[in-house]
């Protein structure tokens, strides 16, 4: 069945980002309805369940640092438990010359995180949101401007009108996957071509053992590799080593056929024979991903455009706006990042003018459901 449907503003993605806009609008008393493609809120927050009830594996983003007070802060708001990154520990070192253990933990630093997920914390914003204005399974097709006001905001199920927009995806994904007709002028269009997609070409590995037993024997669960398949390693194990897991990060064009099996050889080499024997091994590989990763992902890796100054400036007259935490100011490619996006994104909306349909649509408030605000640092530090 198709609609139309007309808002104050639009928001397009339902990570990070596309919700911490979406409820530091609804709180300004603002008619929002958020768009997500896929069948699911987190974007790039993405936690697996476990055998331990309650408990989650990350696939996509796992950690919160010191300074990083918008994440901290909405944990604590929203009830959700949080605890530190096992740090004790040597660390592992393979390479061409073979495999070393070095003293102490040379790769992890202080963290935070979360006993449920990461992916709790887009449920805590998307459950403060009234109902209906999450709209899942939601794919949007075109951003265009007709001239009067406004933008047209088309899907498959009919075109939307907003005074605003909010797109809260990777630039590099949306430029593919939108037509956005005349509405983005030539320097943006070449910034957000050439912008990477935060783990977009990353392979995270997830293997879960009946037991931290790396940690019996005195290994942080940390290693660095220069032979692979996996590059980077740390401990992801749950608050007092339950469920017992190791991940580790890897490029998308390491993937081949076998590939757990080498990564299991891999852990083997690193921390012993028991690793062989995993409980489970989930393979998330990002560049796969079709509402993530644009089709030449692995080919972006100009990282000094994120946070660039035109993804400060909304296009289209003022009225489209760009959120991601590939266009934060601070905290870039991080959780802490992708919120300080989406306030900007919304601190933005609510500053512009409004315009005779503005003031007329904001006459008809749609809802007095309370929505939390993610409070900001005053002066919040460098991200790690």
């Amino acid at each position: 069945m198709s609609y139309q449907d007309r808002h104050d503003v639009i928001v397009i993605g339902a990570g990070a980002s596309g919700l911490a806009a979406a409820t530091t609008l609804h709180a300004a008393g603002r008619d929002v309805i958020t768009l997500e493609a896929p069948g699911r809120t987190g974007g790039r927050l993405l936690s697996a369940p476990t055998s331990h009830p309650g408990r989650r594996f990350d696939l996509g983003a796992t950690w919160f640092w010191d300074g990083e007070e918008r994440v901290r802060t909405l944990a604590v708001r929203s009830g959700l438990e949080t605890f530190p990154q096992h740090l004790a520990g040597d660390t592992m070192i393979q390479d061409t010359a073979g495999i070393r253990r070095l003293n102490g933990n040379l790769i992890d630093t202080p963290s935070g995180r979360f006993a449920t997920g990461a992916q709790s914390i887009a449920a805590a914003l998307a459950a403060a949101l009234p109902a209906g204005s999450l709209r899942l399974h939601a794919p949007v097709t075109g951003i265009h401007s007709p001239g009067q006001g406004s933008l047209d905001v088309l899907t498959p199920a009919g075109t939307l009108q907003a005074e605003h927009v909010v797109l809260a995806v990777p630039p590099a994904l949306a430029l593919e996957r939108i037509d956005f007709a005349d509405t983005l002028p030539a320097d943006v269009v070449r910034l957000v071509r050439a912008t990477p997609v935060w783990m977009g070409a990353t392979v995270k590995v997830v293997v879960q053992y009946p037991s931290a037993f790396w940690r019996q024997d005195g290994l942080a669960g940390a290693a660095f590799s220069r032979t692979g398949p996996l590059q980077e390693i740390h401990d992801m194990s749950g608050p007092g080593g339950e469920p017992a897991a190791l991940f580790g990060f890897a490029h998308a064009n390491t993937v081949r056929s076998g590939y757990e099996h080498a990564v299991t050889a891999q852990l083997v080499r690193l921390f012993g024979p028991a690793a062989s024997s995993p409980v489970a091994l989930h393979i998330q590989d990002w560049s796969t991903e079709r509402w993530t990763a644009p089709s030449n992902v692995q080919r972006l890796n100009d990282y000094s455009l994120f946070g660039h100054p035109l993804y400060q400036q909304p296009s289209s007259k003022g009225r489209l706006h760009w959120a991601s935490t590939e266009t934060a100011t601070e905290y870039a490619g991080h959780l802490e990042g992708a919120l300080a996006a989406g306030e900007r994104a919304a601190r933005a909306v609510l500053a512009a003018p409004a315009s005779t349909s503005d003031t007329a649509h904001a006459s008809h408030p749609t809802s007095h459901h309370s929505a939390p605000t993610i409070s900001a640092p005053r002066n919040p530090l460098s991200a790690p």
